[in-house]
């Protein structure tokens, strides 16, 4: 699929059809782990791949019920895969004490912008551009509640210190592709460029 196509047709989706995702295509698409962008190439990016069905039952569990409650179906528990996208912090403090990131004194520097937060989603638009080029759909949640959260995060396999961003649900849509999009997307306007892009020539 041409880049533009890829872009064109990436959306959040909140209906799968049941048809598993075979393993070879899942393995590809989370190979992209490796090509997304983390300060000083730090290399904290981490991801818990879920298939088995008890594991993601329990998922939808936890963190389904708030969708529901807005009156949209069930697909947290209806997609074949959940992907849990994880951060270790502790890799970009280990990357910025070495001698070529730290300060003339030898010390890390400050963080003004949390750069494995920023990378954390960088790695997220990756995986959905790579699910789009494989005829796969996704969405994404985040359990609200810290308690749901840690909830989350004890089913996913991660270490301690690796935290949750959130999961990517992934499988084949069952969303008419020409429908407007079934969230936020499809029920709001798109803002004019100008307002979201500033130009200083």
């Amino acid at each position: 699929m041409e880049f533009s196509e890829v872009l064109r047709h990436r959306r959040m989706v909140r209906a799968y059809r049941p048809d598993p995702v075979p393993e070879d295509v899942l393995r590809r698409l989370v190979r992209v782990v490796r090509r997304a962008p983390s300060a000083g190439f730090s290399q904290g990016h981490r991801l818990a791949v879920i298939t088995a069905r008890d594991v993601r039952a329990r998922i939808a569990e936890i963190a389904e019920q708030p969708y529901l409650a807005l009156g949209l179906p069930a697909w947290i528990s209806e997609a074949p895969v959940h992907i849990a996208v994880g951060i270790r912090e502790a890799s970009y403090h280990e990357r910025y004490q070495e001698a070529d990131k730290t300060d003339e004194d030898g010390a890390e520097g400050e963080w003004t912008v949390p750069y494995w937060w920023f990378d954390s989603g960088a790695l997220l638009s990756l995986l959905q551009l790579a699910a789009t080029d494989e005829g796969l759909a996704t969405g994404f949640f985040g359990p609200g509640e810290r308690d749901q959260f840690a909830a989350v995060h004890a089913l996913t396999g991660f270490p301690e210190d690796v935290a949750l961003t959130g999961v990517l649900t992934l499988g084949y849509s069952a969303e008419d592709p020409a429908a407007p999009p079934s969230g936020s997307a499809g029920k709001r306007r798109k803002l004019p460029l100008d307002e979201l892009i500033t130009w200083r020539t």
